[in-house]
C-alpha cells in the first residue's frame, strides 16, 4: 500500500505498533468502531511472523480454519485490517514514546507521529535466532542451514536434518517428509515441547518408515564446501557419535526475544513481557498492549487469544476518545459498515 508520508504529521485515534495478527485484528477492529487508525510496524510488509518467518507452515489453533497457511491467513488478516483504509507506515521503527499536551508522541526514523491512543502489539519484539554451538554453524548458515522455510520444495528429493523438538521443528519435520528423500529429526532431550497431536502424528510416521527421529542427540559438527555436505550427531548420554551425509539442516531451536527501544518507555515490565491488567492496560495512560508481549495471571500465547486482546483494548480505547462511547458496540452482524468485498 503506498502511502502519503505528509499524512505522518496527522493526529490518529488510534496507533497500533506492530503488524502481525493481533495488530491487524486490532486496526480493523478499531476501524469497525469507526476510529481513524494508524499501523507501524518496522517489518517491510505486514502479516508479522505469519508472512516473514513461517508463510509455509500450516496452523490449526485459529477459529473457522481446520488447518490454514500461515501466508494464507496473514493475507486474510491483512485484507480485514485494510478495508476502512488504516495509515500504514512499514519499515518503521519507534525508538521514543513522550506526550505533547493530551496526545502520545511517538519519535521515529521517519519522523513524528502523534495520536490520542496507543495498542502495542508488537510480539515478543525483535527475534534474534538461537543458534547452534557447534563448528560449522556460522560458515554453513545460509548455505544449506536454515532457521526458517519460505518454500518447501527447495528440499524436494533431498536428505534433511531438522533440529528441534518444540512445534516449528515436528510441524516442518511432518511437513517436509513426503518431499524430502531423507527426513531426520533429532532433539538433545527426551520429550518434546510440542502439542500432543504432532507427537503423536511424529510416531506414526516414524513407525511406517517415512521419517527418523532421535532423542538425546545433538549436533556436534558441520562439514561442506561451497554447501553443507555431512554433519556428526551425538548421542549426549553415551557419547557415541554418528557420521550422516545431509544436504540441509533446519534449525528450530527458538527465539530469543528482545523488546527492543520500548524496554525504555517506561512500562511495568515482568522479564520480557509488558505487564497489563485484564481490560490490556499498561502502567502508562491510554497505552494499552495485547499479543505475545503482554503478561498477565492466565495468559495464553495464541493467536486466537491475541484477537480477543485486541477488541479489549480497542473497546478500552474507544471509551478514553469518547467516554459516552457503548463499551461493547454490538455483534458485527447488527452493523452496517462493511463493504462488499470487490
Amino acid at each position: 500500500m503506498e502511502i502519503d508520508r505528509d499524512m505522518q504529521k496527522d493526529t490518529a485515534d488510534i496507533t497500533v505498533i506492530g503488524g502481525g495478527p493481533t495488530g491487524l485484528y486490532a486496526a480493523f477492529y478499531a476501524g469497525m468502531r469507526e476510529r481513524s487508525v494508524r499501523i507501524i510496524d518496522s517489518l517491510p510488509e505486514l502479516g508479522g511472523q505469519l508472512m516473514a518467518l513461517y508463510p509455509e507452515k500450516f496452523i490449526y489453533d485459529v477459529g473457522g480454519y481446520p488447518k490454514v497457511l500461515a501466508r494464507d491467513l496473514g493475507r486474510n488478516l491483512i485484507a480485514q485490517a485494510v478495508q476502512f483504509e488504516p495509515e500504514v507506515i512499514l519499515d518503521e521503527e519507534v525508538f521514543e514514546l513522550g506526550k505533547e499536551g493530551d496526545l502520545i508522541l511517538l519519535q521515529a526514523a521517519g519522523g513524528e507521529y502523534r495520536t490520542r491512543t496507543l495498542i502495542l502489539a508488537g510480539g515478543k519484539g525483535a527475534f534474534v535466532p538461537k543458534k547452534l554451538e557447534c563448528p560449522g554453524y556460522e560458515e554453513f548458515l545460509g548455505r544449506g542451514i536454515h532457521y526458517s522455510v519460505e518454500d518447501p520444495e527447495i528440499f524436494r528429493g533431498k536428505r534433511i536434518l531438522i533440529v528441534g523438538g518444540g512445534d516449528s521443528a515436528l510441524d516442518w519435520t511432518l511437513a517436509v517428509k513426503d518431499i524430502a528423500a531423507e527426513t531426520l529429526l533429532i532433539h538433545r532431550r527426551g520429550g518434546f515441547r510440542a502439542v500432543e497431536r504432532s507427537v503423536a502424528e511424529l510416531r506414526v510416521a516414524s513407525e511406517a518408515g517415512e521419517l527418523s527421529f532421535r532423542d538425546h542427540h545433538e549436533v556436534k559438527e558441520i562439514r561442506g564446501n561451497a554447501q553443507v555436505e555431512s554433519v556428526t550427531i551425538a548421542d549426549n548420554r553415551t557419547g557415541e557419535e554418528t557420521a550422516l551425509e545431509v544436504d540441509a539442516i533446519l534449525t528450530f531451536l527458538g527465539f530469543k526475544p528482545d523488546l527492543g527501544p520500548i524496554k525504555g518507555w517506561g512500562l511495568e515490565l515482568e522479564g520480557n513481557r509488558v505487564v497489563v491488567d485484564r481490560l490490556m492496560r499498561t502502567n502508562l495512560p491510554n497505552v494499552f498492549a495485547v499479543g505475545d508481549m503482554v503478561t498477565y495471571d492466565g495468559k495464553l500465547d495464541l493467536i486466537a487469544t491475541g484477537f480477543a486482546e485486541a477488541a479489549i483494548a480497542v473497546n478500552q480505547a474507544v471509551r478514553v476518545l469518547d467516554p459516552k462511547a457503548r463499551l461493547n458496540p454490538g455483534h458485527s452482524t447488527n452493523l452496517k459498515i462493511f463493504r462488499e468485498p470487490e
